[in-house]
């Protein structure tokens, strides 16, 4: 009689633990940058939007159908086109004389040390952080005080002394990034003063020089509050805006602003096209 041999059981195989999945952490950063932006440009959405509304009469308010008419008739209320011209000369001069002091301005603070430098600096952000009724009284009681008529001088010359701080600030920073050596290989070579700047420094700053012109004119043709304190006789875009919000404001206006937005757009556009080919 032959007795059975049990074999002793295998070991159970234990499947290996899988790794818990690591917790997705939620970006909040990048949802409230987003939503940020949204904040921003919906208003100017529904602007383009309504540019295209086919109302009857002044009260753009509701969505009615689309149209291509109010292009046609963009230049239909005569004070509301002088009003444009004005604030795009007034922005166009304070780009241009803006950007020149505060191009200088920021190359100065950045590059150099000389005596003032810190009250100057101090005064430039205590520009920026002023609230604009404040500085728009200031102004008006210096250009009474001086005798000075209000118009669209004393309009150029305001937006010129709140932008020029903006410009500077953008030129400073990138003034303090430059490398010295290379002005002094210039030098080297024989590169005078004035060339040594225009062929080396001077394309180093075009981008931030561009970045705060366009920032300058952004500033000067939406202006409305410093404007309406200096303007005198002289009515620019957002003033005739507000004072047409008692009897309606027509479509042009949002075919205007579209407009303007389409500029500054194309400007920015070729400022970062014309800073890509300078690397």
């Amino acid at each position: 009689m032959t007795t059975a041999t049990t074999q002793p059981a295998a070991p159970r195989q234990v499947p290996p633990a899988t790794p818990a999945r690591p917790r997705r952490r939620i970006d909040w950063g990048k949802y409230v940058t987003w939503g940020v932006l949204a904040w921003l440009f919906v208003p100017i959405a529904f602007m383009i939007a309504f540019s295209f509304n086919d109302v009857a009469g002044r009260h753009n308010v509701r969505w009615e159908g689309f149209t291509l008419r109010w292009y046609g008739q963009a230049f239909a209320y005569p004070d509301l086109t002088r009003a444009l011209l004005y604030s795009l000369a007034v922005a166009a001069l304070t780009m241009l004389i803006a950007g020149a002091i505060g191009s200088l301005l920021g190359l100065a603070l950045g590059r150099y040390r000389f005596s003032g430098k810190n009250s100057s600096n101090a005064v430039m952000f205590a520009a920026i952080c002023a609230p604009e009724v404040v500085i728009g009284a200031a102004l008006l009681s210096l250009f009474l005080l001086a005798g000075v008529t209000t118009g669209f001088t004393t309009i150029v010359i305001a937006h010129v002394m709140f932008s020029v701080s903006f410009v500077a600030i953008t030129v400073r920073a990138r003034a303090i990034t430059l490398d010295p050596q290379l002005e002094e290989a210039a030098r080297d070579l024989g590169a005078g003063p004035w060339a040594t700047f225009r062929l080396v420094t001077l394309p180093a700053l075009a981008p931030a020089i561009m970045a705060g012109g366009l920032l300058a004119f952004a500033l000067s043709i939406d202006d409305y509050i410093i404007t309406s304190f200096v303007s005198g006789e002289v009515t620019t875009f957002p003033l005739w805006i507000w004072g047409s919000t008692r009897v309606g404001i027509p479509p042009q206006v949002n075919v205007m602003g579209t407009l303007v937005f389409a500029l500054g757009v194309l400007l920015a556009v070729i400022n970062v096209i014309l800073a890509r080919r300078r690397r």
